[in-house]
């Protein structure tokens, strides 16, 4: 069966070129990419619903040349809803896809968006990010256990200023790490405490960590992506597949889980395929629940600054940390920065899908 028409919550959808593998190493198929998408949609529509949605599509597969989508096509059934956004870089205002249902995210995977990289804002406020993300990149010959690393020294500083965090898989190489906020917030506010905290990281640990985005810096060491906390950027969306060489999957984690990954120095412990992640969703829930409800506040980082010498001291939940790398224990004053470029969407050739 290479092409079917069905009927979604009403929605009648043609699915077309069924058998066409989309990940050539492993054979997974174009139809097994939606059914995947089909299962975990009780899990990742929540995280999709309602914000700007730009897509990266793989037409000739994840060995094929693709391109990020923003603008939502002309040929969309009428029933796919989108969000209007006006671009500044393009003088223009940009349809964005809106996947708030089983039906427009099968639409999608049917188109090989293979990935799914939502606005940390929803649509009807887009100034408003309602998360706070550090992306943790590795640069080789580290590995994703050095960011688990990284990833417990920031959530022992997010607990000294009273905040959660959650981690997922980047899906990629990488650790992410999530701060729910859903409060009234800004861009700018979100980025300078991000780069803050990442500076932070790079004073106490620069055998480790960098903060600066230049490549040739990265060697050997963590990069912690600050710069993701922008109105015109975006990270990939918890569950969303990955074009990798196996179907990955953006997958949250438990803390535990990093503790032992990082523990074992076992890469391998958290990298997840899609059949994986279902089978954890159906056994777990969505870990990555609370991010779309928990109501928490930046502090002040000045004010902090200024009075952190008085601040009593307080007992600390016990992390693994590596004895040559103590961790933090300050607030770190606000940087200047400098604003972020905005993302070009380069439109590729398309193959036929």
């Amino acid at each position: 069966m290479t092409d079917s028409t069905v009927e979604i919550q009403g929605r009648h959808l043609k699915l077309s070129n069924l058998e066409k593998v989309l990940y050539p190493a492993t054979g997974f198929s174009k139809q097994q990419v939606i059914d995947y998408y089909a299962r975990i949609a009780p899990a990742i529509l929540p995280h999709l619903v309602g914000r700007a949605l730009t897509r990266k599509r793989y037409p000739d597969g994840v060995d094929g040349e693709p391109f990020y989508e923003k603008n939502a096509p002309k040929y969309r059934p009428e029933w796919v809803k989108t969000a209007p956004i006006w671009s500044d870089g393009n003088r223009r205002t940009v349809y964005y896809v809106l996947a708030n249902d089983l039906a427009t995210l099968v639409w999608l995977a049917n188109l090989a968006a293979l990935e799914l990289h939502p606005s940390l804002a929803l649509a009807k406020d887009i100034t408003c990010p309602t998360e706070m993300v550090f992306d943790l990149d590795p640069g080789p010959p580290a590995n994703i256990v050095q960011c688990c690393q990284v990833g417990l020294w920031l959530r022992e500083i997010f607990e000294h200023f009273g905040l959660k965090s959650f981690p997922k898989t980047s899906g990629s190489k990488g650790l992410q790490l999530y701060v729910p906020l859903n409060t009234p917030t800004t861009y700018d506010a979100t980025k300078t405490f991000a780069h803050a905290l990442a500076q932070l990281l790079e004073h106490e640990h620069p055998e480790m960590v960098v903060s600066d985005m230049k490549k040739t810096l990265r060697a050997g060491k963590v990069f912690v992506d600050w710069s993701q906390n922008d109105e015109h950027k975006t990270t990939v969306a918890v569950y969303s597949l990955r074009a990798r060489e196996h179907p990955t999957v953006s997958t949250p984690v438990t803390w535990e889980d990093v503790e032992r990954a990082f523990k074992k120095k076992d890469a391998s412990r958290l990298v997840f395929e899609a059949p994986q992640v279902v089978s954890r969703f159906e056994k777990l829930g969505d870990l990555f629940e609370p991010v779309l409800t928990l109501k928490q506040r930046l502090p002040d980082l000045k004010a902090r600054a200024g009075t952190a010498a008085t601040e009593p001291a307080r007992s600390e939940r016990d992390v693994p940390i590596d004895e040559h790398h103590p961790s933090p224990r300050k607030a770190a004053r606000a940087p200047q920065h400098k604003k972020s470029s905005r993302e070009g969407p380069g439109r590729k050739k398309m193959g036929k899908v």
